[in-house]
């Protein structure tokens, strides 16, 4: 098994409070990573979550970035991206998809399949990623697992395959019988150490002696039934993304998780080509490529530095090489690319197709940016949103202006939002997806760039970006709506309209201006 074969990059995704940071909690314990697993909410557990690693994030108890996380296990390397589930922070999440060949849906049972899931599967179907479902929770009273895969297979329009199954749930949950496997794995509650599996046939006797008569009863008449209406698993339709396995199990009593991590590196499919927009990219090919897809900044805050996720879709990244930054057309040298353990960081030496690479960026990176050899390649693909929420931002300690601008620069390179400044009074706006973000920016400018800012309403409907191919044109339109006209941080020309009447007018007055509701275009 090469070094290709041998990656898996997946991510997990979900709708909030489904479990995905403890899910990848549970992971780093099999792989060794950690002893003892931490939690998101507990107060019994004092140790926190290691995917959720900012302040912030301690606090609240949400994810709200995606965490980079890598371990062995079994022989193959496994990197798994830990997505945060909020609206508010989709952006990164759906970017976070473009970097992973298979992603893990969780589904709360009591709750099925939610908004934010429906969302997801949409960007994963777009993709064609194959998907594997893992039903959490099961150690609460949920609904009956016929009628989850029912909605799963209703909600997310995709073939189910049940590969574990439940005996009982709730108070009475006794543990799960594994369908891939054949093997029965009986529940003792551990939150943070693994539990052992029994080999059983299920047609013997001695299954009674572990679950009981009633149960073993009724699991026998459930594995009948699956059997019989869902066809046989099929390695090969699974990675077409036709059919998602699912596996049931707690991931906070460490229930099940096992099984599916198993199985998940078996089937799972290892780095796929990657479409640029000259040509496909084979992971195979000798020489190097790879993409940004996340900046982050103050990872360590004493430095306040920032990194660049890359990831490697081609040949082998070597620490010290030449590499050709496609859109400065400069070559630029690393010489300490970092792998990543949520904070923790190590350096290495190479990397291969499927990795995910940390670069030190010193403000040369913006998200999308190709790194080659030589070649002129780009990657595409990374969407990217119209906000919905405007405010103003004000910088409220002036003796701390250096950092407050700072502070401002790194956090839209790295993302979270959207800066304008109005050409009419030089104010600065800010634009997101969700009323949270402005909670986080305000956040970490206090508590890692020590500046202070203070938020002001602002009443607008829409950013669009113009573009027109008649220069004149644009002058008499940027001379009628001067109140109205802004820049972005790349210097664009974008349209602040402040309700959708004034939109849709400015389309009739103006028929040969055209109107962007995204960045990318």
């Amino acid at each position: 098994m090469n070094e290709i074969q041998r990656r898996r990059t997946f991510a997990i995704i979900s709708h909030p409070d489904a479990g995905k940071t403890t899910l990848t909690e549970k992971f780093l314990l099999f792989g060794g990573q950690i002893q003892v697993a931490g939690a998101v909410k507990n107060n019994k557990i004092r140790k926190t979550a290691t995917s959720d690693w900012m302040d912030i994030e301690k606090q609240r108890g949400i994810s709200v970035s995606t965490s980079v996380m890598e371990f062995d296990y079994e022989g193959y390397k496994v990197n798994i991206l830990d997505t945060p589930g909020h609206q508010d922070f989709a952006e990164d999440t759906y970017r976070t998809l473009t970097a992973v060949d298979s992603a893990i849906i969780v589904v709360d049972s009591a709750k099925g399949v939610e908004a934010q899931t429906r969302k997801l599967m949409e960007v994963c179907r777009m993709r064609n990623t194959p998907v594997i479902i893992f039903v959490n929770k099961m150690d609460r009273e949920g609904r009956d697992p016929f009628d989850l895969l029912d909605e799963l297979e209703e909600e997310l329009h995709i073939h189910v395959r049940p590969l574990s199954w439940p005996i009982n749930q709730g108070q009475k949950f006794k543990g799960v019988y594994n369908i891939y496997e054949n093997k029965l794995n009986l529940f003792t509650p551990n939150k943070q150490r693994v539990t052992e599996k029994v080999e059983v046939d299920v047609h013997s006797a001695e299954l009674e002696k572990h679950v009981g008569e009633d149960d073993a009863q009724r699991l026998r008449d459930d594995l009948e039934l699956v059997n019989g209406v869902y066809p046989e698993f099929d390695v090969e339709s699974y990675r077409k993304a036709e059919v998602a396995p699912v596996f049931f199990g707690s991931a906070l009593n460490n229930f099940g998780v096992q099984e599916l991590l198993d199985c998940f590196v078996e089937i799972a499919p290892s780095p796929k080509p990657t479409q640029a927009e000259e040509r496909m990219v084979n992971p195979e090919e000798p020489k190097f490529t790879g993409f940004i897809f996340k900046i982050t900044a103050n990872i360590d805050p004493n430095h306040r530095s920032c990194i660049a996720f890359c990831k490697v879709c081609s040949g082998k990244f070597v620490r010290n090489q030449p590499y050709l930054h496609v859109r400065l057309g400069k070559t630029v040298r690393f010489s300490s690319p970092t792998q990543f353990m949520a904070q923790r960081k190590s350096t290495i030496d190479e990397a291969y197709p499927g990795d995910i690479v940390g670069l030190p960026d010193n403000g040369i990176f913006k998200i999308g940016d190709t790194l080659t050899e030589g070649e002129n390649l780009h990657f595409r693909g990374l969407p990217s949103f119209s906000p919905e929420l405007f405010k103003y931002i004000e910088n409220d300690d002036p003796m701390k202006s250096k950092q407050f601008q700072k502070g401002i620069t790194q956090l839209m390179d790295e993302g979270v939002a959207q800066l304008f400044i109005n050409q009419f009074n030089n104010r600065r706006i800010i634009g997101t997806v969700g009323q949270l973000q402005f909670e986080v920016i305000q956040y970490r400018l206090e508590h890692e760039y020590n500046a202070k800012c203070r938020w002001e309403p602002v009443h607008l409907y829409k950013a669009c970006w113009i573009e027109a191919d008649n220069d004149q044109e644009l002058e008499n339109f940027k001379k009628r709506k001067y109140q109205y006209m802004a820049k972005d941080t790349e210097g664009r020309d974008v349209f602040l309209a402040d309700s959708s009447y004034v939109l849709s007018m400015a389309q009739q007055d103006f028929k040969h201006i055209k109107f962007h509701f995204t960045s990318e275009f």
